[in-house]
């Protein structure tokens, strides 16, 4: 849906709100269908529709679980022309599985992409695409305000590897220009960064990524396809976290990787060995063998097949649910956060609230450009600094004080002791984390319990800070 609620025929060609679901290629008449004739459809009705057509044999109107760790071949030929990827089946549910397919298809319709492979954190995502992308001696240029176990990853894990992080100042386009050089694997941002809710220039980030034949690689987790598809403005990889919104509900971990089917991985400045060449697993080409579903090929049998870091059948089925209702979610959480957001505003103890949809956050303007609405996490300080954050995160009763976002319920935590507390003062201001930051992703409550519960909260970490901690 548009910004100003207009809406349009979504069933002419070419509608820019229509979602199509990516082709399906099951290479099997008794695979579960994908719905790879499913018409294009609005957001809302993608989000209960696309990726199942109630299957060929049950005849289930909704995803079943299937749960089984294999599936039978019709044939020896099957079989082998199934591992020589010249054909497309469920073989191990570590590689693929119906349920999961479900959900990638789903997923992948949401966001605009190609193909999507589902992995079992968010986290399992971005080291799925760093293992497929990069090599030791490559580096990844990054905008600096992210999620703290990005920047962790990046910086202490994928480092071991042999993989440089090069954080930039995520807002500034020339930034990573500079830094990007011959070894660059890809470009990487947040649509919302985490948690300064920073929002880079998208477009002018994937024109410079392209100028130098990079991809740009977009961590949608804070904005989810609801609020926008970062392909449509030059992403050629999207993941997120599907614990968080997508889900909805708190309970079930995952990630998914949307294949953009947009980047040329046979460019001739480019060099990216598993998906271009013959490839050093399988001795083919994926890109003349899968076209513009080259990346989620890969992802899925040179990334996940490889670590075993897929998603379960049963999380796929569970996030499915929440995925039912993520844009009327969204709609609602944006409301609350709205109105959250200008009650901190007017309360005389918060000394600064840093939210996208104020004109004087730094980025309103890109945000209102590249996003529907603003999203549901808003970050604020309190007069008396570190001591008044930990103790508000310690006096909330309807806000619960937790380190995860996206849930029905209001969720409240201080990253300067908890998500950025791996990072130096001087690396957490770079990632936009200052040490009286609390992040508050609000929830789907009614928001004058929210607003009520954090006044009184306020008022007890304010008297905590002033008696220096002696309160309770």
């Amino acid at each position: 849906m548009s910004r100003d609620g207009e809406a349009t025929d979504a069933t002419e060609a070419g509608d820019a709100d229509a979602v199509e679901e990516p082709p399906v290629d099951t290479g099997d008449a008794e695979a579960p269908a994908g719905g790879a004739d499913t018409p294009s459809h609005r957001p809302a009705t993608a989000a209960i529709h696309a990726g199942w057509d109630d299957g060929p044999a049950a005849r289930s109107r909704s995803p079943p679980i299937h749960q089984s760790a294999s599936f039978g071949f019709p044939s020896a030929e099957a079989a082998a022309e199934t591992y020589a990827l010249r054909e497309q089946r469920d073989v191990y549910t570590r590689i693929s599985n119906p349920t999961t397919r479900a959900l990638e298809r789903r997923l992948a319709a949401l966001s605009g992409g190609t193909d999507a492979v589902a992995t079992n954190s968010g986290m399992a995502a971005v080291d799925t695409i760093t293992t497929v992308l990069a090599q030791a001696g490559d580096n990844v240029v990054a905008g600096a305000e992210m999620y703290g176990g990005t920047s962790s990853y990046l910086a202490n894990t994928a480092s071991r590897r042999g993989v440089e992080l090069r954080a930039v100042e995520t807002t500034e386009p020339d930034a990573y220009a500079a830094a990007i050089d011959e070894d660059t694997a890809y470009v990487h941002v947040e649509t919302l960064a985490n948690p300064s809710v920073a929002t880079p220039d998208l477009a002018a980030v994937a024109e410079v990524a392209h100028d130098h034949a990079v991809p740009l690689v977009v961590d949608n987790t804070f904005a989810t396809p609801a609020l926008c598809r970062p392909i449509d403005h030059g992403a050629d990889i999207v993941w997120s976290s599907t614990t968080k919104w997508l889900h909805g509900a708190g309970t079930t971990i995952g990630g998914v990787i949307v294949d953009g089917g947009t980047f040329p991985w046979d460019h001739p400045d480019a060099d990216y060995a598993e998906l271009s060449g013959e490839n050093p697993a399988f001795g083919f080409d994926f890109v003349e063998r899968f076209g513009d579903r080259a990346f989620g090929a890969v992802a899925r049998h040179r990334g996940v097949r490889a670590l075993g870091n897929a998603q379960s059948p049963f999380d796929a089925w569970q996030t499915l649910q929440g995925v039912n209702t993520l844009p009327t979610r969204m709609e609602r959480h944006c409301e609350n956060t709205r109105r959250v957001a200008e009650h901190l505003r007017e309360h005389p103890d918060v000394a600064w609230v840093r939210y996208p949809g104020f004109a004087d956050h730094p980025t309103h303007d890109a945000a209102a450009e590249y996003l529907d609405d603003f999203g549901s996490v808003v970050v604020f300080g309190i007069e008396g600094g570190y001591e008044a954050g930990v103790a508000f995160c310690e006096a909330v009763e309807t806000i619960s004080f937790v380190a995860n976002i996206g849930d029905a319920r209001s969720l409240v935590v201080h990253p300067a002791s908890t998500t950025h507390a791996q990072l130096d003062e001087a690396a957490q201001r770079e990632a936009g984390v200052t040490p009286d930051l609390l992040r508050l992703s609000v929830g789907l409550e009614d928001p004058a319990d929210i607003c009520r519960d954090v006044d009184q909260a306020i008022e007890t970490a304010v008297a905590t800070a002033s008696d220096g901690g002696a309160s309770s």
